[in-house]
């Protein structure tokens, strides 16, 4: 498991780093580290089968790839939600492991603007989300993820995901659709940079 946003697992380093965390010592001799730079990251122990009940776990969304993720779960948690739908993507009470990256790609895709009131969004657009998030989410995964700054895969690897990008970090660039010659603007949300083309997402 790597990410920058909550932390490295390690298990293929010489010696103790800066910002090692955790460090479990397993009886074969392996070494595995919890590096996390931001402590975003967590660790507990808990019962077995006792997560779901967890403080941490319990409050969250389904994970956009799962079953319970779906077009008639998103209309009704967005329903009436006066929050932007920037916003509402990004809670993680309503689905976790949305990231900002990945929801400007969305909104995009979607050609919805970022500060669209979620609870006014047709209820056939916001199930055409779910398809989009997905799509974006699984591209990201081949690409093994986005390496902005110090993000790498498991193996140590760079993800490429952000060779890709269509509007993120792509300010003052201009916008990749055909046919559009406007450039792609940047917001700032809630302290987090959005950033949309504002032709194709009024």
């Amino acid at each position: 498991i790597s990410g920058h946003t909550v932390g490295d697992f390690h298990h293929a380093h010489p010696a103790p780093a800066k910002h090692d965390h955790v460090v479990l010592h397993l009886d074969s001799g392996v070494r595995i580290t919890f590096n996390d730079a931001r402590r975003f990251g967590a660790m507990d122990l808990m019962q077995t089968g006792a997560q779901d009940d967890h403080w941490l776990i319990r409050d969250l969304g389904p994970e956009p790839l799962s079953n319970g993720f779906n077009d008639s779960y998103l209309i009704e948690r967005l329903s009436n939600r006066n929050t932007p739908i920037k916003s509402a993507l990004l809670d993680q009470r309503i689905v976790s492991g949305l990231g900002n990256i990945y929801v400007c790609e969305v909104l995009f895709r979607a050609g919805i603007h970022p500060k669209r009131k979620a609870g006014q969004i047709a209820a056939k657009r916001v199930a055409g989300l779910v398809p989009i998030i997905r799509a974006v989410l699984e591209e990201a995964i081949a690409a093994g993820g986005s390496s902005l700054k110090d993000y790498r895969q498991a193996d140590g690897e760079l993800g490429y995901f952000q060779h890709g990008f269509q509007v993120y970090d792509r300010e003052s660039e201009r916008c990749v659709n055909p046919g559009c010659t406007k450039h792609i603007a940047r917001i700032v949300q809630s302290g987090r940079s959005s950033f949309f083309c504002p032709q194709c997402q009024r």
